[in-house]
């Protein structure tokens, strides 16, 4: 008898003990996520097809009713299902269905006080929170920090913009995403100012595996995070806000009711870049904040400010501006900082009645202003009182303005988060849509606000007025942003310049290095559902008098700005890229150069074209920055397609 109770005893030991670890992996079984408690301590780490992703990672927080980081237990783990099939009109997909596997992890801390840890692990993406119930009689929770961790193999190399520090900057509007990229460094780069990484975020590991991190989910219910300086070897960790943001106003750590979850952190996993421009997990595992009763409608605008700058806000400009929407067939016009001043309230309802007279409706800038900046520009104090704010909501709502952009914010901390939801809840009830400006990155809102249309978050087209280097630097971004920025969210850049100098007149101002083809290659490269273009009135007149090709203008009238499907054709971050867009049943291909020198690509295009098939050609004719146009060129082989890009050239193909 003793020895069957101690063969059962050590049966038990033996099942307890492999219980310690769970694992769970994506429907083609390539993406796998372990989970381990050793020591009292839980990891996970992550495998694509059989190659290292992800060494043993550190999972928990710190709360402030109690550790969750050690003296942890495994108490079971369940799987499951996931199968969605969901509608996006604002994205780089329409119609998305989404299958992943789910595995949730159930926890106790030392104290016995129970949490989980989620992963729903799709062919390519992971997506991962913390979940709690009530404790007993406790209601609430405050997450002091977390050690969630992302700790990558040796040799991995990065791709990272550093969070900047806080309250620095033009009026002191620091942290707002807009720094430099550093592509292909080690990771033992440290950050610029020492706070880490902007998300997202990514990876090259040991040259096979690209990773792209980020997270989703992100509302007035915790706050927006990014990831640490490496620490140790390969591992980066969740970081919270800063105390200076907001002028430090505002708690750092986050708080929510219970039962609740944290935010999503999420990784893209390929051996190419496909599965990284293509993703969509940061809508998958979200889900709309609130219902819309109001029919948007997305499409392309004029914007002075980003060419003639704060001169142009005047009634008269804003006129010539509203006649350039027009001739160009465009949707909208942004009136940008001042008019309050500039303009004034009253001349601006006979503005807005002058632009729908045209076929033009009108959005307008508002500062986020309040108490964590030294901004002027106006209209200030608006956007951050919810008793003025829903005035002059109802105010533009009676005139007929469409949507506004709302800039300068102040971090990341839950109180920011709570208010970019509140001025998009606001916004909604009065019919308008929202661009932020000077903001953090959009974290799955094109699926969560029916009315969000944008954020910048980004050193973005504006840089290339104010500095001559950023104009130099014009196709390196082009060929970071699809497989960084733009694969996460949409992304306001505010480009397609036509003039070859960067200032009123087209005669004065930095140079513009990029030929036509990139600039209209950009238009199909950066998804965002409105699209504000970098033309003026002087790009209407004949070439001989400083004119833009007909060719690029005609293109410009025609390009949409929402889209059906997206593919990755070849590129490589920083260098090039050739990507291709659905609006319908028509396709655009398009190229960017970024390699320095004037390049030859062979590319198969087999997936979208085939033999015989007529094109739309914009190609570099490498003698000047102009366009060539073959309004009808046979495809004889799609599968080794050839274009010469010439240098911060670019190229453009319709398939109607």
């Amino acid at each position: 008898m003793k020895q069957i109770n101690l063969f059962l005893a050590l049966c038990a030991f033996s099942l307890s003990s492999l219980a310690q670890n769970a694992k769970v992996s994506g429907p083609d079984g390539k993406l796998v996520v372990s989970v381990d408690v050793n020591g009292g301590k839980a990891t996970y780490s992550v495998n694509y097809d059989g190659k290292t992703v992800l060494d043993a990672s550190p999972l928990g927080f710190q709360a402030n009713i109690g550790d969750f980081t050690h003296g942890l237990s495994f108490v079971d783990a369940k799987e499951s299902k996931v199968h969605e099939q969901y509608q996006m009109n604002r994205s780089k997909f329409s119609y998305v269905t989404y299958d992943a596997n789910q595995l949730k992890v159930n926890l106790k801390n030392g104290k016995n006080v129970p949490f989980s840890v989620t992963f729903q692990v799709s062919n390519n993406d992971i997506a991962f929170r913390y979940e709690m119930n009530r404790a007993g009689e406790t209601g609430s929770i405050r997450i002091m920090s977390e050690s969630t961790g992302f700790d990558f193999p040796t040799n991995t190399t990065t791709f990272l913009t550093p969070q900047s520090d806080a309250m620095i900057g033009w009026k002191r509007t620091k942290p707002s995403y807009e720094e430099v990229y550093k592509a292909d460094e080690p990771m033992t780069t440290r950050s610029q100012y020492g706070h880490g990484f902007t998300f997202p975020c990514l990876f090259k590991v040991n040259g096979g595996v690209w990773v792209l991190v980020s997270e989703t989910g992100v509302d007035a219910k915790y706050c927006a995070s990014h990831l640490s300086d490496m620490q140790g070897d390969g591992l980066y960790t969740i970081a919270f806000p800063m105390a200076e943001e907001n002028n430090g106003n505002g708690s750092v750590e986050p708080a929510f009711a219970l039962p609740g979850a944290t935010a999503w952190r999420t990784l893209t996993v390929g051996t190419t870049l496909k599965p990284i421009v293509e993703t969509t997990v940061p809508f998958d595992v979200v889900r709309p904040r609130y219902e819309t009763t109001h029919d948007y409608r997305f499409g392309r605008g004029t914007w002075s400010w980003i060419v003639w700058q704060d001169g142009s806000i005047n009634y008269d400009d804003q006129v010539r501006y509203i006649n350039l929407a027009k001739e160009m067939g465009y949707e909208y016009v942004l009136i940008d900082n001042w008019w309050d001043t500039n303009i004034g309230t009253e001349k601006m309802e006979r503005l807005v009645e002058y632009a729908r007279s045209q076929g033009v409706d009108v959005f307008l800038w508002y500062s986020s202003s309040g108490y964590w900046n030294d901004i002027v520009q106006g209209p200030i104090n608006r956007m951050d009182d919810p008793i003025v704010r829903k005035q002059w909501m109802r105010w533009m709502q009676k005139l007929g303005v469409k949507g506004i952009k709302v800039d300068f914010f102040g971090g990341d901390k839950q109180e920011t988060m709570r208010l970019y939801e509140a001025i998009l809840s606001d916004a909604d009830d009065h019919g308008l849509m929202v661009i932020f400006h000077g903001c953090t990155l959009p974290r799955g809102w094109e699926r969560m606000y029916p009315n969000y249309v944008g954020s910048e978050a980004v050193l973005a087209s504006e840089n290339m007025v104010f500095g001559q280097d950023f104009c130099d630097n014009e196709a390196f971004n082009a060929c970071l942003h699809p497989f960084i920025r733009n694969a996460v969210g949409c992304m306001e850049w505010g480009g397609c310049f036509m003039n070859r100098r960067l200032a009123k007149g087209n005669k004065s101002g930095n140079t513009r290095r990029s030929t036509d083809c990139l600039e209209l290659a950009t238009t199909i490269l950066y998804q965002n559902p409105i699209q504000n273009f970098a033309l003026t009135p002087e790009n209407l007149l004949p070439v001989e008098e400083g004119g833009a090709p007909e060719v690029s203008m005609n293109f410009l009238k025609s390009v949409p700005t929402t889209w059906d499907e997206t593919r990755f054709i070849d590129g490589y971050p920083g260098k090039y890229v050739i990507m291709a867009r659905r609006h319908h049943a028509t396709w655009y291909i398009v190229g960017v150069n970024a390699t320095g020198a004037k390049k030859k690509f062979t590319i198969d295009l087999s997936s979208i074209l085939k033999s015989g098939d007529a094109v739309q050609l914009y190609m570099d004719n490498l003698k000047n920055q102009d366009p060539r146009y073959d309004k009808k060129r046979t495809i004889s082989d799609p599968k080794s397609f050839t274009v010469t890009m010439d240098k911060n050239g670019g190229f453009v193909m319709v398939k109607g």
